[in-house]
């Protein structure tokens, strides 16, 4: 119970905070996706230790009992739907500003301006697109092909071999998509060491490269059935989360709940 426990206290600490009015939570419901489809050795949920994979469904149900919107995502994954969630109301017009809250770097594909930003909560990190650029060198809209050249080895993305983390912005902070890249080395604008061996690398992976940057692009029309106002955090649901807690052997938190739902 304890990574649930976690999740519902770490969740109410997050409603406090000053500042948050919306919330929404996506989740694994299942680890594969449709991306599992398009790569035979995408992550899966092999690994994950049972007493962690058991505790799926009740951290669902502890976002849902402490009154935030909870996306489940099953064709998709929970970044997807984060990613969809920041384009779709960052549009809206009274709302000041979008957090995306995780280390993920995936997630710095999203970053727009000091609109849409990344936030790590628990060092306090806030990451603008200046700030995107200052840590990886380049723009957001290009992360996904640095992802493909360096590999994830988070989502089972192998990478370009001899693409480095250097390498792959150097070259991607002059030609910002793979498709984008020269074939021969001498069209690439900038010296880089070990070049020649570098595009006879990529050139020679082209095709599994658009794979993995096509793996690594978040999708942004997940099927998310909210409105704008639907995500107001208006307090906890009083039945389910005294209901919950008391299942999870945490009575303490529902004291400590001092906004619920009419």
């Amino acid at each position: 119970m304890g990574a649930t426990r976690g999740i519902l206290r770490s969740l109410y600490s997050l409603v406090r905070e000053d500042g948050v009015s919306h919330v929404g939570v996506a989740f694994d419901h299942v680890i594969e996706s449709f991306r599992n489809e398009l790569f035979a050795g995408y992550k899966t949920g092999e690994g994950v230790e049972e007493d962690l994979m058991s505790q799926f469904p009740l951290a669902e149900r502890a976002a849902d009992a402490l009154g935030v919107v909870v996306w489940s995502m099953i064709e998709f994954e929970a970044d997807d739907a984060l990613a969809t969630a920041a384009a779709r109301y960052a549009q809206e017009p009274e709302v000041e500003q979008v957090l995306i809250c995780t280390p993920d770097k995936d997630l710095a594909q999203c970053v727009t301006g000091r609109r849409v930003v990344r936030f790590d909560r628990m060092r306090r990190l806030l990451m603008d697109e200046a700030g995107v650029v200052a840590k990886f060198g380049i723009a957001p809209k290009s992360i996904p092909d640095w992802l493909a050249l360096v590999g994830d080895s988070a989502d089972g993305i192998p990478g370009i071999p001899r693409w480095g983390e250097k390498a792959s912005s150097a070259i991607l902070a002059h030609h910002p998509t793979i498709e984008e890249i020269p074939r021969s080395p001498a069209e690439w604008g900038i010296a880089l060491r070990g070049a020649a061996a570098l595009a006879q690398s990529l050139n020679g992976l082209r095709e599994e490269a658009l794979l993995y940057k096509k793996l690594a692009t978040l999708r942004t029309d997940v099927p998310l059935t909210e409105s704008l106002s639907d995500l107001e955090w208006k307090g906890a649901r009083r039945e389910k989360l005294e209901a919950l807690c008391a299942e999870i052997g945490d009575d303490e938190l529902v004291s400590r709940v001092t906004r619920f739902r009419e």
